[in-house]
């Protein structure tokens, strides 16, 4: 199901995030106060909006209500990203993500309702898209031009299987680096362990098939 994405600040990092989620089929609405880079934008998202983002009415007038996550991407201002993560939760917005620039200012967004938080050092747009659109990604590490780490979480048809039975390398150009669950820590596996609804892989996979694994 299409998932529809707010991306609130259009820095650096909030260009490349909705430019990035809009390339992967989301529906995006992004917001700033910057009249040239809202007509900029114009062709990368599904909506683009003029808005005082530390103005609570003008945050509403945006209906994030109807948004399954809004990410607030504006790590250098405080007011304002109290104000949208805020409202965003008020609103019952399930996903609140939040670009931070010190661990300050991620603990008081944290407090205020943020569910996510962005170190953009730590994770790029293009990163950050795959993760957040992803019901199956926990974390994605771009290692060079071809290959990634990423951190998993098993798919419903993959569960009660071993790797043996699933041929993960097969389908998916895929190693199995190591896994874990709820009881043990990172570990290598046995090819026979069967996955359960607990277990996290990490997994090396040539870049170009990760939209793989969330669609099949």
């Amino acid at each position: 199901m299409k998932k529809s994405v707010a991306v609130l600040g259009l820095g650096r990092y909030g260009v490349s995030l909705a430019k990035t989620l809009y390339d992967m089929g989301a529906d995006v609405l992004v917001a700033d106060k910057d009249e040239d880079t809202i007509k900029e934008m114009a062709g990368f998202c599904t909506v683009a909006v003029v808005a005082d983002l530390e103005n609570e009415e003008e945050i509403k007038a945006l209906d994030l209500k109807n948004m399954d996550i809004v990410v607030c991407a504006m790590g250098r201002n405080m007011s304002a990203s109290i104000m949208v993560v805020a409202v965003a939760k008020e609103l019952g917005v399930p996903l609140v993500v939040a670009k931070s620039s010190s661990e300050r200012m991620s603990s008081i967004l944290k407090k205020v309702g943020a569910d996510k938080i962005i170190i953009p050092e730590d994770f790029g747009g293009n990163q950050s898209a795959r993760i957040l659109l992803s019901d199956t990604f926990m974390d994605y590490f771009q290692l060079d031009d071809t290959l990634s780490l990423v951190e998993i979480k098993p798919r419903e048809n993959w569960i009660g299987k071993n790797l043996i039975e699933l041929e993960l390398r097969k389908k998916y150009k895929l190693n199995v680096v190591a896994v874990k669950d709820s009881q043990t820590p990172w570990g290598f596996i046995d090819s026979q362990r069967k996955l359960g609804k607990d277990t996290t892989l990490l997994v090396i996979i040539e870049t170009s098939e990760l939209n793989k694994i969330n669609k099949n």
